[in-house]
């Protein structure tokens, strides 16, 4: 194993304390290169002062003592070496002297594009009769763009009166190529004393932090339980002392609560299975509840056809019927008996106790299935049911017949809060109407119908167990608290909305069945 690996404390403290010194060293030397930069302009302008002092001391003696005018000043070539002299002794690169308030009489050197600034400067200098100096142009600095070059201007007195003034300028880039060729030698130390305090840093560092880390990292790698642990021998008055200390205790209290989550995990799962048929028992009851209410409409239901056929069998006793009367009153007994086999059959098919036989479930053919068995029942007689089969996926994983009694306790909810507006006379209103839709990877089923509806304070409560609105004896208040819990455990969702006075809608959204996923029901 490599003793520096990428991702270990050692590179990570390394790699800081690299980056750390060299920034700060890197900073310290820009703000060192900057000052440096602006103390040689600093020189530099102080320079040009005494260079222009010192031609001005040598026009006035010219003019003065001499007594010669400007032209033949700008003509004496004992005079141009004298200033060509200056200039090289303060390295400028060119001297002006302008007559009055603008009429330039000597020029030596060189000054390209600047003689224009030059020109305006000496103009603002006899105006003010003051020292005045201006950058010019743009060049690469030592890290940036700086000034390219620096002119200066003094007023030239003769025994007291202003007579002309002198323009100096200077090229500033020999100063920055000095100042970065001298950065290359900092650079050097820079790197050399970060190796070395880096080096330096990281022994002490590995020494003290990362050593007793590891350490540490290894007892909680190996730890199983406290007789597994090594003795953890670190006495050190700092931090990491402490921190070994304060391990030894929690990992101690830590055994302790590992015995006591055991036991905690042990009564939970225990409380969970009883849990577990208590729910069971739960929808168990409702079911048997909801199947005493059907059962009194298929008493009901059944009387009729039992009526018809009683009615029957006395005309088949009489004898005088032909073969072709004896035969239709048989074939309509048998339709009748059918009919009443059939209404037997989808109670008792839904009065069984739930397998747990979880599979896939068509929706729409469980909501037409739970349709027709409520079809029969005197409390639909007044409902118009309205299927809206709209979803083009509708295979679910489920329990079929708990599926079904959510839907039954929706329906039979909606029939009885329709149910209450019979005073009003209006049975058209009376719409039950269950749209399916498809959200992303869910079936959307909703259930709206036109009753009373349900306040906004009581809204929220429904799902709750034992909350009913009914009057005592006509609801238990555990059907759609029944129906949240079965909802719940298939990973969906059962909501309400409602608007007083213009009725209630119930949605429900059950994730779709894929073939990849692995389905459990706790």
């Amino acid at each position: 194993m490599s003793r520096f690996p990428l991702h270990s404390l050692r590179t990570t403290v390394m790699a800081h304390l690299a980056f750390l010194i060299l920034s700060a060293m890197l900073l310290m030397n820009v703000a060192m290169i900057k000052l440096a930069e602006k103390h040689i302009i600093e020189t530099k302008l102080q320079t040009g002062r005494l260079l222009l002092n010192t031609l001005k001391q040598l026009v006035s003696n010219e003019i003065a003592c001499r007594d010669r005018s400007w032209e033949e000043l700008g003509a004496d070539p004992r005079f141009k070496t004298e200033v060509a002299r200056l200039l090289d002794s303060g390295d400028f690169s060119g001297a002006m002297l302008l007559k009055g308030l603008g009429r330039r009489v000597f020029s030596a050197g060189t000054w390209g594009e600047a003689e224009r600034s030059a020109v305006s400067i000496s103009r603002e200098c006899f105006s003010t009769r003051k020292l005045s100096f201006d950058f010019f142009g743009t060049a690469w600095g030592v890290f940036w763009l700086a000034h390219e070059k620096v002119n200066m201007s003094a007023p030239v007195f003769v025994e007291g009166r202003l007579v002309g003034v002198a323009t100096i300028g200077a090229d500033l880039r020999p100063l920055y190529q000095r100042l970065r060729e001298s950065e290359r030698v900092v650079l050097i130390y820079i790197f050399l004393n970060t190796v070395i305090l880096v080096l330096f840093g990281l022994y002490l560092l590995s020494r003290t932090v990362v050593k007793p880390i590891h350490g540490l990292l290894n007892i909680t790698e190996e730890f199983k339980d406290v007789e597994s642990v090594p003795p953890m021998e670190d006495s050190s008055p700092n931090e990491i002392g402490q921190l070994f200390r304060s391990l030894n205790v929690m990992l101690k209290h830590l055994e302790q609560n590992k015995k006591e989550l055991k036991e905690y995990i042990r009564s939970l799962e225990n409380a969970n299975q009883e849990l577990k048929k208590a729910q069971d028992e739960i929808i168990k009851s409702e079911k048997l509840a909801s199947v005493g209410r059907l059962a009194t409409g298929v008493a009901h239901e059944i009387g009729n056809p039992i009526g018809i056929v009683l009615g029957y069998l006395d005309l088949l006793k009489g004898n005088d019927l032909n073969r072709e009367e004896r035969q239709d009153f048989l074939d309509r007994m048998e339709s009748e008996i059918t009919r009443i086999n059939q209404i037997i059959r989808d109670l008792l098919d839904f009065s069984r106790s739930s397998s747990d036989a979880v599979k896939q479930v068509n929706v729409h053919e469980l909501i037409t299935e739970t349709l027709e068995m409520l079809n029969p029942q005197p409390m639909m007689a007044h409902l118009q049911m309205k299927p809206v089969l709209e979803a083009s996926r509708d295979v679910v994983w489920a329990d079929p017949n708990q599926l079904k009694q959510v839907l039954l306790n929706i329906i039979m909810n909606a029939a009885d809060a329709m149910g209450e507006a019979l005073t009003e006379d209006n049975v058209s209103a009376n719409i039950l109407t269950i749209k399916t839709e498809n959200r992303e990877d869910s079936i959307e089923v909703r259930f709206a119908d036109r009753g009373p509806g349900i306040k906004q304070e009581e809204l929220a409560r429904i799902f709750d167990p034992f909350y009913t609105t009914k009057e005592p004896g006509k609801g238990t208040g555990l059907g759609l608290s029944v129906c949240y819990s079965i909802i719940e455990e298939l990973g969906g969702e059962i909501f309400a909305e409602s608007t007083p006075g213009e009725g209630t809608t119930v949605v429900v959204k059950i994730p779709l069945y894929e073939e990849k996923q692995v389905h459990t029901i706790d």
